[in-house]
């Protein structure tokens, strides 16, 4: 959705690897190697470290191990380097290793005497290690190490770095076993999961996760979520920290108990429900107020919540364009919604949305921002409309955490694209799937969008039934319960740049979905009468064109069986 018109948008992913050839003696770190890198975790700032033009600090989140991570920031003209010159032993190997995060994140070794090395990444959204070997010349007793960015790419990530080989002399950082994990708590529970936090530990690299004594799970950060558990069960669950040195003692034992058994959130939502988008700005279409919404609508979701300076956080400004006379008269409009039995939701993103969740601190932020915003106002829940990617580890946190703020009567819809939601591994599908619990219906937009694959590996082009049913499968057969599937479509030519069909196919698709009839070439191998039902962009487009599609879809939804 956007703030004007949307006109097509293309994607195109292109994947880049490289292949480095290293030549090198491959040896067994002996009980004698050591890690001859000094502040290596950077707990001490960047004592020891040299960065170009200024471009490395430290922070204190994100972090893989310890209190503290390397940040570089690269410019136009800068890679944002960060190196050191470590004492090393001649005729030696040694091997090169760091935990990174971000885009285009190098790491390599020069002044080798021999061949140097380096390795890279073409990013990541959350830590992943960078690993690479070299040996030195028969007189080399110096090496530079050094990790950096790209230019004019975003910020970097490292922590944890090591030069694991025979001491050169200089000696290395002390390691020693890291301390017992403390203040474990238990978050949020699901049916089948629950999520665990703890404070971190200086010194650790990573922790182990043990449930009812058994380790379940190796996490580098101070969170985990434990899945694959069975519902209204208590578990008992530790952690411990780890490092080069070994692993600490377990921590005090937390118990926690699973949910029972059940769907996700949805509040007084019906059982089969259509969604349509609110515009709280003039585009050219029908300027509406919410009590000129027709009632055929059961979710309208008010377009857009605002980014603000504060990462994560979102806030709401009423558009003096929709004619209301005070923020009051727009409230009693949402009251009046909800006492016919409608939910009135914040939409938050939308094509120029820029509102980003990628720590814990802006998770915590959007959940308390959001919260803020449905008691302000009387809001029932959120949308995710977010176009321009998310992180789905930390969207998860803050659904989970407004979830836990606002309760069982929730109501929480998505709207990804159709890139988005090809694969279980894509950000928005792991979101959706981690939030299953919560989460009311994904309304996929099936427009702007070109040709994609179905569940059977197929093709298939915008604009026809077997684009809606083949793409519906996909969510229907990746783990999305029925309930939380609906079909999200133009009300008008004029609502979508490309992909508008007629109300008629989208009925013919429902009954497909939910009846087996009605189907194109694409047949699915059988129904999901519970399919939640549609969505539309937008009830201003729709007024524009005389409610035509929620006169024809909104009874067909309604009808279903």
């Amino acid at each position: 959705m956007d703030r004007a018109r949307r006109w097509i948008k293309g994607a195109l992913a292109v994947t880049a690897a490289a292949a480095l050839g290293v030549t090198a003696l491959a040896t067994t770190a002996q009980a004698a190697d050591i890690n001859v890198a000094k502040n290596a975790g950077f707990e001490s700032d960047l004592s020891n470290w040299t960065c170009s033009a200024g471009t490395g600090s430290v922070v204190g989140s994100p972090v893989h191990g310890g209190a503290k991570a390397l940040k570089g920031t690269p410019t136009a003209q800068d890679t944002a380097q960060c190196s050191q010159a470590v004492a090393v032993k001649p005729n030696s190997t040694y091997t090169l290793s760091s935990w990174v995060q971000g885009s285009y994140v190098y790491l390599g070794a020069s002044g080798t005497g021999t061949t140097d090395v380096s390795t890279w990444t073409p990013g990541s959204s959350g830590w992943q290690q960078l690993s690479t070997t070299f040996t030195t010349g028969a007189n080399t007793t110096s090496v530079t190490v050094y990790t950096h960015g790209w230019y004019g790419q975003s910020a970097y990530y490292a922590d944890d770095v090591s030069v694991l080989g025979p001491d050169g002399g200089g000696g290395g950082d002390p390691v020693v076993i890291p301390a017992v994990p403390a203040g474990l708590a238990a978050g949020t529970a699901t049916s089948s999961s629950v999520d665990l936090s703890w404070n971190p530990v200086s010194g650790a690299t990573g922790y182990n996760v043990y449930r009812d004594g058994s380790k379940v799970a190796s996490v580098s950060g101070a969170s985990a979520t434990v899945t694959g558990l069975a519902a209204a069960t208590s578990y008992s669950f530790q952690v411990s920290a780890t490092n080069s040195a070994g692993e600490s003692a377990k921590s005090a034992a937390v118990t926690a108990r699973t949910a029972a058994s059940g769907g996700g959130g949805g509040g007084t939502v019906p059982k089969h429900a259509v969604t349509g988008y609110w515009q709280n700005f003039n585009n050219g279409a029908t300027v509406q107020k919410l009590r000129d919404v027709p009632s055929q609508y059961d979710i309208i979701a008010v377009s857009f919540a605002d980014a603000t300076s504060t990462p994560g956080q979102i806030s709401f400004t009423l558009d003096p364009a929709v004619g209301y006379a005070s923020a009051a008269d727009f409230k009693a409009d949402i009251a009046a919604k909800q006492a016919a039995g409608k939910s009135v939701i914040l939409s938050v993103g939308g094509e120029k949305g820029s509102v980003s969740v990628n720590s814990d601190a802006s998770a915590t932020a959007f959940a308390d921002s959001a919260y803020s915003l449905m008691q302000q106002y009387g809001f029932d829940g959120i949308d995710i409309d977010l176009e321009n990617g998310l992180n789905s580890t930390y969207m998860s946190k803050a659904l989970h955490q407004l979830s836990a703020k606002a309760g069982a009567k929730l109501v929480l819809t998505m709207a990804p694209q159709t890139i988005d939601m090809q694969s279980t591994s894509g950000e928005y599908f792991k979101t959706a799937l981690n939030v299953k619990d919560i989460l009311t219906v994904v309304n996929m937009q099936y427009y702007n969008s070109g040709s994609m694959l179905g569940c059977d590996g197929k093709v298939y082009s915008q604009g026809s039934v077997d684009f809606l049913t083949a793409l519906a499968c996909i969510q229907l057969e990746g783990g999305l319960d029925p309930s939380q599937v609906g079909l999200g479509v133009p009300a008008s030519t004029r609502g979508a740049g490309s992909g508008y069909v007629d109300p008629s196919v989208v009925n013919n698709a429902l009954d497909c979905l939910t009846r087996g009839t009605g189907c194109g070439s694409f047949k699915p191998a059988r129904t999901y009468p519970g399919l939640r039902g549609a969505m539309t962009w937008s009830t201003n487009w729709d007024a524009t064109a005389g409610n035509a599609w929620s006169n024809s879809v909104g009874p067909k939804v309604h009808s279903l069986p």
